[in-house]
């Protein structure tokens, strides 16, 4: 990311006045067809009690992330009322815009309600305000989110920010004329207490170019919250976290909250969680999670898309045979030693790569039952592993510990005495199945709560600019991404 990218993004939530209320929208409603009909039933039932219940609700409509000219615009009655608060429900409840057509892969299960009934029932029992209350997510993330997009919401009607000028990084200690910029910039979004207001006739005070130990402390702050390595040093992405102001980041958590309005109330109690804008795993066992991993997730360019598919067996000892397109751009051009080297054959005109601890499969492979070609696997390069950004991939999901993590998975299946064999027999790629299919979320965060504060990462698949447009917090209308490979260029 660079400054101009973070500063650009922002700039539809900074035309906003306080908590974005007064952003105009197109509507991309996910639930257009529902809200449209016509609804006597419905238009006649409004009382002056749930009317206001409704106002009310909307009014507050920013603890989701949401402006409130997305659904009033004020005085509506009658059809005009009945429409607002449908489209207010639905976008709760389903998410206000649909990722089917934002994105030309999302598999992932969404929830589904039909506000129309509930919104019936609602008026019945004169309760409009619990019904509504009780359709978005009802998550510790969800209201730390939006509790969170409240407070820079506030934070950004208040400041008029300034992105700190590029240059040399800034070691701690050492001295920079951009010091003055960058405590301002910690202040904007709390990281550092505003300085005091000087009483009548008192000089201003002279700014320190001076990179202090208490500068340090609040910048690794930030590092820690973006993921970044927590060394102090001002430059590259820390430079560019530092410019994520408090517009921006508010943004950026209205399209995280819009992610998971998506999602089913209720996911598959046992699972795998991969958000791959964190490149984190997490494995959930009857409703707990048991453990969490790095992974290495697809490049920018390569990206892995949104998708919920099951490990459906796993594979011991693994061969690779190469995707056409992997091997014409990045191995067709490798000599005969390299081939033997890396154990390398040809087969049926592609290239494969023989079980061994080169194998770039690493020693076990996870396979999902998927359209995508995407799968989960090991990966003789470990050091990826420990570097805080980790999107090194074509696509597929390397997993930290791969093997401790298969063999996990085989215990609690029942299956661990038949994993174990398969990768002691000599010989290549061995199958295990699974005897229950194990879900596997493919999901794209870039922020989340991780129990105990907001994190943030960087938007490098450039897929929250689509969101925002269609929420009406970036100019322009919201188009389709699509995924950019086709099967033979996605591998390890």
């Amino acid at each position: 990311m660079s400054i101009k990218q973070w500063s650009g993004a922002t700039l539809g939530l900074a035309l906003c006045t306080t908590v974005l209320t007064a952003c105009s929208v197109s509507d991309n409603s996910s639930n257009q067809g529902a809200a449209a009909a016509a609804s006597p039933e419905l238009d006649g039932a409004w009382k002056s009690g749930t009317e206001q219940q409704l106002r009310d609700a909307i009014a507050g409509a920013s603890v989701h992330g949401l402006s409130p000219e997305l659904f009033l615009k004020g005085g509506e009655k009658g059809p005009a009322l009945t429409q607002a608060a449908l489209k207010y429900a639905s976008a709760l409840a389903n998410g206000y815009a649909d990722p089917n057509k934002l994105h030309d892969v999302y598999t992932i299960p969404r929830n589904k309600v039909d506000v129309r009934q509930g919104l019936q029932q609602a008026l019945q029992n004169g309760d409009v305000k619990s019904w509504l209350g009780s359709l978005a997510p009802q998550t510790d993330e969800y209201r730390a989110l939006g509790q969170a997009y409240v407070r820079f919401g506030q934070l950004a009607s208040k400041v008029q920010y300034q992105p700190v000028a590029d240059g040399k990084p800034i070691n701690p200690g050492k001295s920079d004329p951009r010091i003055p910029q960058i405590v301002t910039a910690l202040s904007a979004v709390g990281y550092l207490a505003p300085a005091p207001a000087s009483g009548p006739g008192a000089q201003p005070a002279q700014a320190s170019s001076t990179y202090s130990p208490e500068l340090v402390s609040a910048v690794k702050k930030v590092q820690g919250e973006f993921g970044f390595k927590q060394d102090g040093i001002i430059g590259g992405d820390t430079l560019d976290a530092l410019n994520a102001d408090p517009a921006y980041r508010a943004r950026q958590i209205a399209v995280a909250m819009e992610r998971l309005r998506w999602l089913q109330r209720t996911p598959p109690a046992t699972r795998i969680d991969v958000n791959t804008a964190s490149a984190i795993l997490h494995y959930w066992r009857d409703g707990k999670m048991v453990d969490t991993r790095n992974v290495v997730v697809g490049e920018p360019d390569k990206p892995t898309p949104q998708l919920q598919a099951p490990i459906y067996r796993l594979v011991a000892k693994p061969t690779w045979t190469v995707p056409k397109g992997i091997g014409e751009k990045e191995i067709a051009d490798k000599g005969a030693q390299w081939m033997k080297d890396n154990n390398f054959i040809m087969k049926d005109g592609l290239y494969v790569q023989q079980s061994g601890p080169k194998n770039s499969l690493g020693l076990v492979k996870f396979d999902m039952d998927d359209d995508q070609a995407i799968y989960l696997h090991d990966t003789p390069a470990k050091a990826l592993f420990d570097l805080p950004e980790r999107h090194r991939s074509h696509g597929c999901v390397r997993v930290q510990n791969a093997l401790q993590f298969a063999t996990m998975l085989a215990t609690d299946q029942g299956i661990a005495d038949e994993f174990q064999q398969a990768m002691q027999k000599e010989g290549d790629q061995i199958f295990v199945k699974m005897p229950k299919n194990l879900p596997v979320r493919l999901l794209y965060q870039t922020v989340f709560w991780d129990g105990s504060g907001i994190r943030f990462r960087p938007d490098f698949y450039g897929w929250d600019e689509n969101i925002a447009k269609a929420l009406g917090l970036a100019q322009g209308p919201p188009h389709k991404i699509r995924q950019p490979q086709s099967s033979d260029d996605i591998g390890p």
